[in-house]
């Protein structure tokens, strides 16, 4: 079983952007020193929900400052780049960090980055498919071209080539299909991609979703063994404390004030009404469906969702009690309490 923690670099309320930053950085050094086994890195745009707008970007600030820990954006947000220049910047951090870099796509929401960015509506209602297929070109060939409405260029090479880091297999940085939807879940099956499950999600739900993935990535013509031996990762929040009630109650100060501000904050690009979760009912739901509590509750619940749904890769938003010295003992007790008991 793999841990590791997902970090959203969260804006709580009375918090300047770069104390934000900084706890996320430090969460991740401190996730390495615990013997965690990877860092999740999320991506947002104007919005105090998460104020890191590249996660490629931190991606490389942190495969400089680590040795051993993955990285890995969780995710770029694929309708508000080109991919090309995400694929350029995925295969660097592939070839210079040995190998420990994996790259996290998603398709976003209706948000006014795709105004920001000239993007457009289209990108996020339809485009996903054809932008993910050009990265993946990009990482598995030697040169690449496209004539589409949306992407037209004459072929030219890939440099550097992804396959080609040093003492490594050949093939270039994984990567990871962020799934909402049973459309996601097919399109990254048809791809043999493994998928990235949210932290809204119950196991049922996840073993639903990866019962979908295997069923379509079968009838897509790939290998039994490789959809057995799909790598996907199961997000979630990780609050250790000496009982459920102490852990659920640090969560429940400071995680509902940073979701109202962060979640409201959201605007959608043609003005349409978005409905946001309940702030305090949403804490109170993850509290439930995670591992929050002492280290025996948060063991069981891990290996409870390994077993019913397959996974054993996790990412653990650690920082939800929104300070820094706890969010670096949390993810001390992570490494140090809970780990073991999962070996």
């Amino acid at each position: 079983m793999r841990v590791g923690t997902f970090v959203l670099a969260a804006q709580f309320p009375g918090q300047g952007q770069g104390e934000a930053l900084h706890r996320a950085v430090r969460s991740a050094e401190i996730a390495e020193e615990a013997g965690l086994d990877s860092v999740w890195l999320a991506e947002h745009h104007f919005v105090p929900y998460g104020v890191c707008p590249s996660a490629v970007t931190l991606a490389a600030l942190l495969l400089g400052r680590t040795r051993r820990i993955r990285v890995g954006t969780a995710v770029s947000v694929l309708p508000t780049v080109h991919p090309v220049a995400l694929g350029e910047q995925a295969a660097l951090l592939h070839l210079t960090s040995g190998g420990r870099f994996s790259l996290g796509v998603g398709r976003g929401g209706p948000w006014v980055d795709l105004e920001v960015f000239g993007a457009g509506l289209a990108a996020y209602e339809s485009g996903f498919p054809e932008s993910l297929d050009l990265l993946l070109r990009w990482l598995r060939e030697p040169s690449v071209g496209a004539g589409s409405e949306r992407f037209a260029f004459r072929e030219v090479p890939v440099v550097p080539r992804p396959g080609e880091l040093i003492g490594g297999p050949e093939q270039g940085p994984e990567v990871v299909v962020a799934c909402t939807s049973p459309g996601s879940v097919r399109l990254a099956a048809e791809r043999g991609l493994p998928m990235l499950l949210g932290m809204h999600c119950g196991d049922e739900q996840k073993a639903e979703m990866v019962a979908l993935w295997r069923r379509c990535a079968l009838e897509a013509g790939h290998a039994p063994e490789e959809v057995t031996g799909a790598a996907h990762v199961s997000a979630g929040v990780a609050q250790i404390a000496e009982s459920a009630a102490d852990a659920a109650e640090t969560l429940g100060k400071a995680m509902p004030g940073w979701l109202r501000q962060g979640l409201d904050a959201h605007i959608t690009v043609d003005d349409r009404v978005r409905v946001m979760r309940d702030p305090v009912a949403y804490t109170e739901m993850l509290c439930g469906l995670h591992p929050v509590g002492p280290p025996e509750l948060a063991a069981d619940r891990l290996a409870a969702t390994a077993e019913r749904t397959g996974i054993t890769r996790f990412a653990l938003l650690v920082e939800g009690s929104g300070d820094l010295a706890a969010t670096e003992e949390n993810v001390r007790r992570l490494g140090a309490d809970v780990l073991p008991l999962l070996s």
